[in-house]
């Protein structure tokens, strides 16, 4: 029935785009006669136009993975206050996203910064093609601002990491060894009440990891406080733990194609996307060289045009 409904999205999709350039072609004719105006022509054109950029975008979307939800892990830098100040309005920004997208949308993880902001958050996005779009904000963000935590009103520059993984279903499988696996408790603090402060209900999973291909062996490690029960979060970093394995099959699956190809991705995970000038009121990507001067925009979390933008340059090759 997937396979149905996917065909059937894109047999409608056509035949919508042909029945709207049909009618571009009309009015055109129409225009000469002048049965039209020309605003009633290019009203058309740009519903064609958007319909057309609309199936190509959804085209980049097609591999297995996109489809998922996705795992969107924030650290802030180096930088004290006002990194971790920049990593929590990073997400804000995506929560702010994700709001638009319809998606759901769960705080896995929360750690505070020591004065303001957050060192780390781990957010739980549900929704279909929700890790296709976000898969484009794997990177480094930079920020540029007059800090408000410095008292001499410098210019300063602030890092924060966002790492994008697919958030796998119950329809895929992922084998995980029981016996690389441990479990540490800890009470989770901040809001929550009482009970989040006297009861050992957050976890920390560590896992060990073996490459298949090299055997070096790496510990992954997952916390999860999303929930006053135990049992719970326990399951919770089960899942995302299978999200990281997943990923990590992928990754294998990526450089054996590449191999095979003999290509170099242009694009290295960790490497800075993007900056965000807020002085000179610009936010650039460095990957695409799109930009825009709307800033408070793209903190609202107006980002699906640099979303687009590295789809349509990059979608293809991966």
């Amino acid at each position: 029935m997937k396979v149905v409904r996917e065909l059937k999205s894109w047999i409608g999709g056509y035949e919508e785009l042909e029945s709207l350039t049909e009618e571009v072609k009309l009015s055109l004719d129409f225009l000469k006669e002048e049965l039209v105006t020309e605003e009633e022509v290019d009203k058309l054109y740009s519903r064609a136009i958007n319909k057309l950029e609309e199936l190509e975008l959804k085209n980049m979307l097609r591999a297995e993975e996109d489809r998922l939800g996705a795992v969107l892990k924030i650290n802030s830098g180096a930088g004290g206050t006002e990194s971790q100040d920049w990593a929590s309005m990073l997400a804000r920004m995506y929560q702010r996203w994700c709001e638009k997208q319809g998606y759901k949308v769960t705080i896995t993880n929360w750690q505070d910064g020591d004065d303001a902001g957050i060192k780390t958050a781990t957010l739980q996005v549900e929704g279909d093609l929700a890790y296709g779009f976000l898969k484009s904000e794997n990177g480094v963000h930079r920020l540029v601002r007059v800090s408000p935590y410095n008292a001499q009103g410098k210019r300063m520059t602030s890092f924060a990491s966002v790492f994008v993984v697919p958030l796998v279903d119950d329809t895929i499988e992922i084998d995980v060894d029981p016996s690389r696996m441990s479990w540490d408790t800890f009470r989770s603090g901040g809001a929550g009440g009482q009970n989040v402060n006297k009861v050992e209900t957050g976890v920390r999973l560590r896992y060990q990891f073996v490459d298949p291909d090299t055997g070096e062996e790496e510990e992954i490690l997952i916390e999860n406080t999303e929930s006053r029960k135990q049992q719970t979060n326990r399951e919770n970093a089960m899942r995302l733990l299978r999200s990281e394995l997943y990923d990590r099959e992928l990754a294998r699956r990526r450089q054996a194609q590449e191999a095979i190809e003999g290509t170099k991705k242009k694009i290295e995970w960790g490497s800075q996307i993007r900056s965000y000038v807020f002085d000179d009121r610009r936010v650039k990507d460095h990957r695409t060289n799109y930009q825009t001067s709307d800033v408070q925009g793209v903190m609202d979390g107006e980002i699906d045009p640099f979303i687009k933008a590295y789809l349509m340059e990059f979608g293809g090759e991966e």
